[in-house]
């Protein structure tokens, strides 16, 4: 015989939900200020940044479509998340490239200011994310790993453009898009090795029940 359902577990769903859809919605709003901006200063920092936000909204788009499904379902979304996660790494990498043979500084002062706006929006959305990440599986994960890379990433791109505004060269923007595809590439790692212990768990909980 099926247990109830405790009000616990049907709240949670329903916060985690709510959550996730207003930290999209904060996402895609900001992924149009850093792109313009991106462009406008000619950053490869911020572009790679920018995309990042675009990225997140996708991941908490993709979680708030998947509570429903099971967990076997759930673990290959965790997967594809993981691949779209290595999407800003690409663009980080192809914009250093190209920014390499004609490396001028971005404009500092639009470049801080963006980027202060982006860990203040990123700060909230971990925050947000933080109260019900244990909820969600792989997904969750994703949204808060991403998150929490992200205000990390503004931060290096203020100091940054400290470094930019001392030494008037473009290149210290050209090495940070360089890490930020080091550290998208740590976050998609960490996100699949979830996603397959899920995968794992539900295959061993299905034999379970066959043995039943």
């Amino acid at each position: 015989m099926t247990e109830p359902q405790s009000s616990t577990d049907l709240i949670e769903p329903r916060r985690l939900r709510r959550t996730v859809l207003t930290v999209a919605g904060l996402n895609l709003g900001y992924f149009w200020v850093e792109a313009v901006v991106a462009l406008a200063i000619g950053s490869v920092s911020l572009l790679a940044d920018s995309v990042d936000f675009l990225e997140d909204t996708s991941i908490n788009l993709l979680i708030f479509m998947a509570l429903g499904w099971s967990v076997a379902r759930r673990a290959l979304a965790g997967k594809a998340l993981a691949l779209i996660i290595l999407v800003p790494a690409l663009a980080a990498a192809w914009a250093a490239f190209r920014k390499a043979g004609d490396p001028v500084p971005p404009d500092v002062l639009a470049l801080i200011l963006t980027a202060g706006g982006a860990a203040v929006v990123n700060g909230v959305a971990a925050w947000l994310i933080s109260g019900v990440r244990h909820h969600g599986g792989s997904l969750s994960r994703a949204a808060f790993l991403s998150a929490r890379n992200d205000v990390l990433v503004n931060l290096a791109i203020i100091a940054m453009g400290l470094v930019t505004l001392w030494t008037r060269s473009g290149w210290p923007d050209i090495v940070l898009g360089a890490l930020i595809v080091v550290l998208n590439v740590g976050a998609a790692k960490e996100v699949w090795e979830v996603a397959t212990e899920e995968r794992l768990a539900a295959k061993a909980l299905a034999g379970e029940e066959i043995d039943d």
